[in-house]
């Protein structure tokens, strides 16, 4: 099958070369972008059916007018703000309220100063007025941010002095903020991404028309996917939001020049051993069809187990990025085959090799001795791989999640402007303040025992403040704090801390498992209570991710499996190396919130970084894993498996760890877009594929693979019967080695067993070793796991 489909490739050469040229053309002005087809933004994908929203949407009815408002706008004088100028704001306020206010009609506000009350709430006196807006429900994100701004320039800025600082902040002024910050940056973060592709390539080859092809077919499968992304997501009803282009840039750029460095490097191999162009491109094609294959959709069934996930961002995310790695496949297993039997030997021009006849073992340089080292000394590889990624892994026990949708903007963001001003006067906590929901029959005649729920929740930790029914000045129901059908009663709760932060989110999980006992010790045992607003939204967002990663993990695992078990025709193999795969991902999540939480300034890892990175991680981890294994697996139909693992390792060592380097750079260029999230996921997924390219791959693997020798095919034999014709004792002078200054080591002449070089130890104890590895591999996962889920907010105990 791979013979006859490289032969029609090279055949076909011409017409597939201009037809994906055209297709990319007629899709790019035809089909909308995903910017075009939707707006979304990371903030806006909540669980569904969340309890927070369903409460703000209960509160609604049930009283006059909302509290929550996610526009505020902020004004603060250091100097002190007169008390005739907060009046004329105040006038100002009254207008909009009035619907006087032109363009303004369906807006509605209210003033907050610091001119009174006390610590912790205020922290300075009579310099800080914050107006929260209220807006219909048919005013959507734009409309909000647009109305709070032309509030602020034309009525609350010229009340003021010259001094005075006026901005906008707030949930939705950040996300808008967001997205124009990605917009701003991404074709930086493209054209940076694209030079050093460029470049890199051009050095590994140092060629000028190598780099050009793979150029050529990353662009194809950008300008392809970013377009079919959309319009499939349209057509099936998937919501793909903007924010997730970067992302899909970055793993188009990695995966397809990934591809591309393996055609090329084996390509120009063969032509050095004097192949015809024609022969060389059939016969590389034909070498890695398979295998290309195999990692496209080992990729795209991880991205793609992410359906499961019960999080909007998470389903959203998933088929996004299983198409975009199933066209860049696509791409890479026809286009490049195609351009290199079309150009041939002037692909590497000016470089011209000296032609090598007859077959090369390439274990020279540092990698190829380290795999050598590694097959001569599995154990002490194990164990000390193992060592390595624990450390670096360990940070993970103190992480902490939360969303810095504001704190994460950059310095000069208005949001983010705003924010630290209102932070100076006010506790942050004021900006988003939590919504205590308490109902039970004819709750509001018990005015003394809401007053008692107020001073008790006043007392709790981390609270700065609490507006609730003992402000009421009258004993009638006025549809603010106490509902007008005497059912239900309101609580504003402002925080000390950023409403959106790891720290609010813990003292409100903290809150909702005391509240019961409040309710029952204030008289209101019978009442039922519920929570709203920006920091129990952010909550039940991070309970779900966490959540789903339960349910993603295991989906991905299984998926990446069945697709190894079809290629290698085993069990034992496909176990451990997606055990292996799995490592990388804690490995660089520890590295992640050591970096961000120990190091700087104890920032929260934002809540989809892990999983995020995660399921990317296992997914790219087992397609090096493929990679390698493929190439094992093909050079032991030809030796015994030992000297195989050290001839194939070194051999494919240049072209993956290139690979690697180019795909971790592809993510880490991510980190030019500032915002805290994508740093972060930038951060995380370079130092993970890193760790997987000269770690897991290079040693981990290796040394597995001399550890369980021929049983990683089992119950398969093929690899045991070809071992076994091939047999002959792997001594010090048979072992591929470039001279005794820098050869690979040589293994030690032992006793042959089954075709495989025995260690000094039984056959029994090493089989118990892989056994033990696999079974340690998988309980450092689950306590990893689990970890997760403890520190992660605890769901909410339902009242009776």
């Amino acid at each position: 099958m791979a013979d006859r489909f490289a032969r029609v490739v090279v055949a076909a050469r011409v017409g597939i070369v201009v037809g994906w040229i055209a297709a990319a053309i007629v899709v790019t002005l035809l089909l909308p972008s995903i910017r075009e087809a939707q707006v979304g933004a990371l903030g806006d994908l909540v669980p569904a059916g969340a309890e927070a929203i369903e409460t703000e949407r209960r509160a609604a009815n049930l009283f006059l007018f909302p509290f929550l408002s996610r526009t505020v706008i902020v004004a603060r004088d250091a100097g002190g703000l007169e008390l005739g100028d907060q009046a004329s704001v105040v006038a100002q306020i009254a207008r909009l309220d009035r619907g006087e206010l032109p363009m303004l009609r369906e807006t509605r506000g209210f003033a907050l100063t610091n001119g009174i009350g006390g610590v912790p709430l205020i922290r300075e006196r009579s310099t800080t007025m914050l107006i929260p807006l209220l807006f219909a429900p048919s005013v959507g994100r734009d409309g909000r941010s647009g109305s709070a701004e032309r509030f602020a320039e034309q009525y609350v800025r010229p009340a003021l002095d010259d001094d005075a600082y006026v901005g906008v902040t707030g949930a939705i002024p950040a996300r808008a903020a967001q997205a124009e910050v990605i917009d701003e940056h991404l074709p930086l973060f493209e054209g940076a991404t694209l030079l050093f592709v460029l470049i890199a390539v051009g050095v590994y080859f140092r060629a000028l028309l190598a780099p050009l092809v793979n150029l050529a077919a990353v662009a194809i499968s950008y300008l392809v996917c970013v377009r079919l992304v959309a319009t499939v997501g349209e057509a099936i009803g998937v919501s793909v939001p903007s924010e997730v282009q970067p992302v899909i840039v970055a793993l188009l750029f990695g995966v397809v020049t990934d591809y591309s460095l393996f055609f090329l490097s084996r390509f120009r191999r063969r032509l050095d051993s004097g192949m015809d162009p024609d022969a060389a491109a059939q016969a590389t094609t034909a070498e890695l069809a398979p295998i290309i294959l195999t990692c496209g959709l080992a990729v795209a069934a991880a991205c793609g187990a992410l359906a499961v996930a019960e999080l909007g961002f998470l389903r959203a995310f998933g088929p996004g990025l299983a198409l975009a790695v199933l066209i860049g496949m696509a791409v890479a297993m026809t286009f490049v085959p195609a351009s290199l039997a079309l150009l041939g030997r002037r692909l590497f021009w000016p470089h011209r090799p000296a032609r090598q006849d007859g077959r090369s073992e390439p274990t020279e340089g540092l990698m190829g001795r380290m795999i050598g080292w590694v097959v001569r000394r599995p154990r002490t590889a194990i164990i000390g791989s193992l060592l390595v990624l624990a450390a670096m892994a360990a940070p993970i026990a103190t992480i902490d999640l939360g969303n810095p949708l504001i704190r994460g903007l950059p310095a000069d963001s208005e949001p983010r402007r705003a924010y630290a001003q209102a932070a100076t006067g006010f506790a942050p906590g004021i900006l988003s303040p939590t919504l205590l929901l308490v109902e039970r029959r004819g709750i509001t005649q018990d005015r003394a025992a809401l007053a008692r729920l107020q001073r008790l929740l006043a007392d709790q930790p981390g609270v700065a403040e609490v507006l609730g029914p003992a402000f009421n000045p009258t004993e009638r129901e006025l549809g603010a704090l106490l509902a007008s059908n005497g059912n239900a009663a309101r609580y504003a709760i402002a925080l000390t801390s950023d409403p959106l932060g790891s720290v609010a989110i813990k003292r409100l999980d903290a809150l909702r498992e005391r509240v019961d006992g409040l309710l029952e010790q204030a008289g209101l045992a019978q009442a039922r209570a519920s929570f709203a607003g920006d920091t129990a939204l952010s909550q039940e967002t991070i309970q779900n991710t966490v959540a789903d990663l339960n349910r993603v993990v295991p989906a991905v695992l299984l998926a990446v499996l069945l697709v190894l078990v079809v290629f290698l025709r085993g069990l034992v193999a496909p176990l451990y190396l997606v055990a292996a795969a799995a490592l990388a991902p804690v490995a660089a999540v520890g590295l992640g919130v050591g970096l961000f939480e120990l190091l700087l300034d104890g920032e929260e890892l934002a809540y989809f970084v892990p999983v995020t990175a995660g399921v990317l991680l296992v997914a790219l981890g087992s397609d090096y894993n493929i990679l390698l294994v493929g190439r094992i697996w093909d050079e032991a139909r030809r030796r015994p498996l030992l000297e195989a693992t050290v001839v194939a390792g070194a051999g494919a060592a240049r072209a993956i760890s290139a690979a690697g380097i180019v795909l971790a750079f592809s993510f880490g260029a991510l980190a030019l877009v500032p915002l805290l999230a994508f740093r972060q996921l930038a951060f995380v997924m370079a130092a993970g594929l890193l760790i997987d390219a000269f770690l897991v791959r290079a040693v981990l693997v290796p040394a597995v693979i001399a550890t369980v020798g021929y049983r990683s095919q089992w119950p398969g034999r093929s690899l045991r019967r070809r071992g076994e014709r091939a047999r002959k004792p792997v001594a010090e002078d048979q072992l591929p080695t470039a001279g005794p200054a820098r050869g690979v080591a040589p293994v030690e002449s032992q006793p042959s067993v089954d075709g495989v070089t025995t260690w000094p130890r039984d056959r029994g104890r090493r089989a118990r070793a892989a056994h033990l590895l696999v079974v340690a591999l998988g309980a450092g996962i689950l306590v990893a796991l689990r970890e997760l889920r403890r520190r992660a907010p605890r769901r909410r105990r339902r009242n009776r």
